[in-house]
C-alpha cells in the first residue's frame, strides 16, 4: 500500500505550486486504482493547517475550500485512513530512539511510525526529512514519475 504525505497533498491542491500538475495526477491515479492507498490522518490535519495559513500562502485557501478538498479525497473507495491503535506507541518510541529526532521532526516520526504500523510499503513525499527513518521506504513521486500499474 502507498501512503501520501502532506507535501504531495498540498501540491496537488494548490494550483500556484510548480508541482501542482504532477501531484494532482499522482493523487488522481491512486484514487482511481482498485488497490488500497493511504493517508495518515495527521497529514490531513497538517494539510489544512498549511493551505489555510496566511503566512504560507497569499492568498491562503479558504477553510471551506480546504475542507471540500479533503472531502473529495475521502470519497475514494480505495482510500485507507491511518490512525493510531494498540501497539502504535511501541513503534513510535522505537523510531524516536533509532532516529534521535527532536523538535518539529517528531511530527515526521509520528507519520513514519503510522506508516510502518499499518504496513505501508512506500510513503510518497517531497519532504527529504523522511530519509531519517531507514525502515520506511520513501519516494518523491513528483521527481521520480513512473507509470503506475
Amino acid at each position: 500500500m502507498i501512503a501520501v504525505d502532506t507535501t504531495v497533498l498540498v501540491f496537488a491542491h494548490r494550483r500556484d505550486s510548480g508541482w501542482h500538475a504532477a501531484a494532482a495526477d499522482r493523487i488522481r491515479e491512486l484514487a482511481e486504482r482498485d488497490e488500497k492507498w493511504a493517508v495518515p490522518w495527521l497529514c490531513f490535519y497538517e494539510f489544512l493547517a498549511v493551505v489555510t495559513h496566511p503566512q504560507i500562502y497569499d492568498p491562503p485557501t479558504e477553510l471551506p475550500q480546504a475542507l471540500a478538498q479533503v472531502s473529495a479525497w475521502l470519497e475514494s473507495p480505495s482510500l485507507v485512513l491511518l490512525a493510531e491503535g494498540p501497539g502504535y506507541e511501541d513503534r513510535l518510541l522505537s523510531i524516536l530512539r533509532e532516529s534521535r529526532v527532536v523538535g518539529a521532526r517528531i511530527h515526521d516520526a509520528r507519520i513514519a511510525a503510522l506508516c510502518l504500523y499499518h504496513g505501508v510499503e512506500e510513503l510518497w513525499s517531497a519532504d527529504r526529512d523522511f530519509t531519517r527513518f531507514p525502515k520506511l521506504s520513501v519516494r518523491n513521486p513528483l521527481t521520480d514519475v513512473q507509470e503506475m500499474r
